[in-house]
């Protein structure tokens, strides 16, 4: 383990001072794309528009025949497309991989100055977080970085979630963990081939009615991701970094994906990712906090003054832990106020407010 005193320090010459604190910016939707598929590419700006993160996916769902492709048209989408204010990021293939080492040299070294984010899949421990920081100060250095990138890692096997704090705290180039439940599934033997989301068979069951054992027993499935999703939010929270639900695999079943992101949301996840454009409004739409809750939480705000003391509004006793939650709301409905008028509008945000 690297000392305190040096936990913050350049782990190459000449590479970017790490960052002391992790900014938020607006990550509601990761909206994922496939570099390879020309057609795609000549689609990123509108999706760009319409979403707060554009991703250049390098692993799954590209194929190995067209992996080089994939490297190459992310290379040549950063250098030649306006992304306004869309950040970019980049899910790289896995350290176990024969891509990894041409991903990470190409894509720092050629696009590091556009590059946002490098999204890491199946991290298993502080180890590798230690692996691709050292690697990426190197290149980082090489190519004269002026910003440091940072690293996004994805929680699916076992042995991850059982490091997941380490993880977090492993760099300062940290920014966040996202949930990965398709791999995680399959790491942990669980019988189910769904992507996120419950399963019908992930019950609980009411207790048969003595009078009438054979009447219907009331039912209703359950999250089989409640503990690893409220593990990983913990762990991101106390190290400073964000939470993100990751993919909900049904397309068509749009209504159990905001279900599912909402609950991600309320769990305290400040995004999702989006794997088709339907998802990119359901996204928008849970992770951006409600009007009138936003208006609620001001009210709290302005009548308690300091916070301190317990005050009663409308019947109801806010004191010094209420007003931390409604500081949360508040805070994140100003960071997307500034990015989108309408928000700020009907949030009842002035341009004081927003200063």
């Amino acid at each position: 383990m690297r000392s305190p005193k040096d936990f913050f320090k350049p782990k190459a010459i000449g590479a970017p001072q790490p960052l002391m604190q992790v900014p938020y910016r607006p990550s509601r939707m990761i909206h994922f794309f496939d570099p390879s598929n020309p057609k795609m590419a000549t689609k990123v700006p509108g999706l760009a528009a319409r979403s707060d993160v554009v991703l250049g996916n390098l692993e799954d769902a590209v194929q190995v025949d067209n992996k080089v492709a994939a490297r190459e048209g992310l290379v040549k989408i950063a250098q030649s497309t306006d992304l306004g204010g869309a950040q970019l990021w980049t899910r790289v293939n896995s350290l176990d991989s024969p891509w990894i080492l041409d991903d990470l040299t190409t894509l720092v070294t050629e696009i590091g100055s556009q590059l946002d984010v490098i999204m890491l899949p199946k991290i298993e421990g502080e180890w590798d977080i230690h692996y691709v920081d050292q690697l990426v100060a190197q290149l980082e250095a090489r190519a004269g970085i002026e910003r440091p990138i940072l690293l996004h890692a994805i929680l699916e096997t076992a042995q991850g979630v059982a490091n997941v704090e380490a993880i977090c705290a492993a760099s300062p180039r940290m920014q966040g963990i996202s949930f990965g439940p398709a791999d995680l599934a399959a790491s942990r033997r669980m019988k189910t081939t769904r992507v996120g989301g419950s399963h019908p068979g992930y019950l609980v069951r009411t207790d048969p009615d003595p009078e009438n054992p054979d009447a219907t027993r009331i039912t209703a499935q359950q999250d089989p991701w409640h503990y690893t999703l409220a593990r990983m939010v913990d762990a991101c929270t106390a190290n400073g970094i964000y939470p993100y639900y990751g993919p909900f695999g049904d397309i068509k079943d749009a209504v159990a994906c905001e279900d599912q992101f909402r609950a991600a949301f309320l769990l305290g996840c400040v995004g999702a990712w989006s794997i088709h454009p339907s998802q990119i409004e359901i996204a928008k739409k849970v992770f951006t906090p409600p009007v009138d809750e936003v208006r609620w939480a001001k009210r709290v705000m302005d009548e308690m003054g300091d916070g301190a003391g317990c005050v009663m509004i409308d019947g109801k006793m806010q004191d010094d832990a209420t007003y931390k939650q409604c500081k949360v709301m508040v805070e994140t409905a100003k960071l997307l106020a500034r990015k989108e008028a309408e928000l700020a509008e009907a949030y009842g945000f002035s341009a004081e407010d927003l200063a």
